[in-house]
């Protein structure tokens, strides 16, 4: 089922190298942002908002969340980003995707509760306040642009092993992280399987940034003729890594909907699925597909 909904970007800023203080902002601007005159159903934070982004900050900041797909009990997990998330978006009644953990939607460091991999994942909660999803980045990002950026995310993380969305009463949403976005096969997999939006928290840097961000999600977007947005950490020249900013929701047809600038924000898009069915009726590339030339890579998970 797809109905029109609301959804939000949070665009975090005054990400610095205490936790408490971090979660404490981000919760301040979940609420501020829960309080808009026209409530937002769904709420998203950046990938990295509760640490420095950085493969050194990774193991610092990592917790351990142990969320298995089975119903999950926030009382006894040792994630103090978990308890912050679950508690807000109950208290705001809202679905929320929280950033980076640095493990097992927003995205944070995770710790595997029985080893000692490390991901970088997002969580999902429902209106209820209950963790219902979660999703470890698949596609590492290690890259080297001589003279432009460096950074190897795999020196201290795994890479995630599924691919993952979860159901709303509104839409089914796809999810990602970041560097995920530059692999299509991820995106074309939650599209037929249903999914109306696809979500990305994402850090892309000044060089990537200026580049690619836009053009990516636009070509997901346009490709799958799903709703695509990714919503990045705002840009501090102060840190040691500079996110571009800019988070940004796309539809079905490639046009933005709105975008940040590269400072705190809160963005807000008005979901339409009358623009995706207009997009596949006028443009029927969902059923002109020839699974008889080539894969369906959907059919291999």
């Amino acid at each position: 089922m797809f109905k029109p909904f609301r959804l939000a970007l949070i665009q975090l800023g005054n990400v610095t190298p205490n936790k408490s203080d971090n979660l404490k902002h981000a919760r301040e601007m979940i609420l501020k942002a829960a309080a808009s005159a026209k409530k937002p159903d769904l709420i998203v934070l950046p990938e990295c908002f509760n640490s420095p982004y950085g493969h050194v900050h990774f193991p610092v900041y990592a917790e351990k969340i142990g969320f298995t797909g089975k119903p999950y009990n926030i009382a006894e997990t040792q994630s103090e980003s978990v308890k912050m998330l679950s508690s807000v978006a109950k208290e705001t009644n809202t679905w929320l995707i929280g950033g980076r953990f640095q493990s097992p939607k927003c995205s944070i460091p995770e710790r595997d509760v029985q080893g000692q991999d490390l991901y970088n994942t997002c969580t999902v909660y429902n209106p209820n306040g209950d963790l219902v999803a979660m999703h470890r980045k698949v596609h590492l990002f290690d890259i080297d642009i001589p003279g432009k950026i460096t950074f190897k995310e795999s020196e201290t993380l795994t890479g995630g092993s599924t691919t993952n969305f979860f159901d709303t009463e509104f839409a089914r949403i796809g999810l990602g992280i970041c560097y995920d976005i530059r692999f299509p096969e991820l995106a074309m997999i939650s599209a037929r399987q249903g999914a109306h939006v696809l979500i990305y928290p994402g850090a892309f840097n000044m060089t990537t940034g200026p580049l690619h961000w836009e053009l990516l999600q636009r070509a997901r977007a346009v490709d799958n003729q799903v709703f695509f947005a990714m919503c990045s950490p705002a840009r501090d020249m102060t840190a040691g890594y500079h996110a571009w900013g800019h988070s940004m929701v796309v539809d079905p047809m490639a046009k933005v909907l709105v975008e940040a600038a590269e400072t705190e924000d809160i963005i807000y898009a008005d979901i339409d699925p009358t623009v995706m069915e207009s997009a596949r009726a006028g443009i029927p590339v969902t059923v002109q597909r020839r699974f008889d030339v080539y894969t369906d890579v959907s059919q291999s998970v």
